[in-house]
């Protein structure tokens, strides 16, 4: 994945009122210039002018300055030690995907049903992420289990999450707590847990378990954040199990936007199967990266030396010397 650049930021800004100088040195320099015209024409009358002092180039004797100037600038931008902010990958990054496998995810509101939606996307969030990033999964409904540990065999998890079927209840906290314990697991006593982030995706209200805000909260201080997913409309409804008729299963994206806000991840309400397919791109990309400030100092000092220069040679050419 190629760095892309975010935000440009200098250390040290107050050396840019060194700029300052600039229009004042441009003043003495157009100065000089009157004063030299001024001179070469007392030096002789103007129908000998041509004779006794060649007309000097109008335009060109001015670009060296130009440079030079410019060559000034640079070199106070990089008094300022400018920086770029860019986006790198992380190396080891552990992503979890937790899907909800309640009852309420068989509802055919997002076609062909929400699990089977849900199942598709996961396929487009592995693509998405970058190859050396281990991705996890965990399914849930009123238990949480791992049905496959962090690995980078994107096969792997595709034939896990291919064996999930819907039913129960939800226990959203639960299955958190569990991820955040996956997410942090070390393969030796004492090292630091990796870089990590949680993609829920649940479609209903956590009736049983932890409380999942409070796990959120957890997350926060492990610097673990949550992305949520909601997925489902407010008409979704499955068959009663209990007789004829259906039960409404509405989703509940108040709650899932709490836990992403509490942890620090982003929060996502889904309708339908081509906007999931979306959040899952995006999300590929993003949680597998961090901010990551580049010093600019030395290109931007390079590129006053290099106008320098410019100015220089153009001076030898047209001019057989250096102003």
């Amino acid at each position: 994945m190629t760095p892309t650049p975010l935000a440009l930021s200098l250390q040290a800004p107050l050396f840019l009122l060194l700029l300052l100088a600039v229009p004042v040195l441009l003043v003495l320099y157009v100065r000089h210039e009157r004063k030299a015209t001024r001179g070469r024409a007392a030096f002789a009358a103007p129908a000998l002018m041509g004779a006794v002092a060649p007309v000097r180039p109008r335009w060109r004797r001015h670009v060296p300055i130009v440079f030079y100037v410019l060559a000034l600038v640079a070199l106070v931008v990089a008094l300022t030690r400018p920086q770029v902010t860019v986006a790198v990958p992380i190396d080891q990054a552990r992503v979890l995907l937790v899907f909800d496998q309640s009852g309420s995810m068989a509802a055919q509101d997002v076609a062909p049903s929400r699990l089977s939606a849900a199942r598709s996307a996961a396929g487009v969030f592995l693509d998405e992420v970058p190859k050396r990033v281990q991705v996890g999964a965990i399914v849930y409904n009123q238990g949480a289990r791992v049905v496959q540990t962090p690995t980078t065999d994107r096969q792997a998890v595709r034939d896990a999450l291919a064996q999930v079927n819907p039913a129960g209840t939800t226990a959203t906290g639960d299955a958190l707590s569990l991820a955040l314990s996956v997410a942090q697991r070390t393969s030796r006593r004492g090292d630091k847990p990796p870089p990590a982030a949680i993609v829920l995706l649940s479609d209903g209200k956590s009736v049983r378990g932890r409380d999942p805000l409070g796990v959120a909260r957890q997350a926060k201080r492990a610097k673990v954040p949550i992305y949520t997913v909601s997925l489902g409309t407010p008409e979704g409804t499955i068959p009663n199990s209990r007789g004829a008729g259906t039960v409404p299963v509405p989703p509940d994206p108040e709650t899932l936007a709490q836990i992403a806000e509490l942890s620090g991840g982003q929060t996502f309400d889904v309708h339908n199967a081509s906007r999931l397919d979306q959040v899952y791109e995006n999300l590929g990309s993003q949680i597998a990266t961090k901010d990551e400030p580049r010093q600019i100092t030395a290109g931007v000092a390079g590129g006053a030396l290099a106008l320098v220069l410019v100015g220089g040679l153009a001076s030898l050419f047209w001019f057989g010397r250096i102003p």
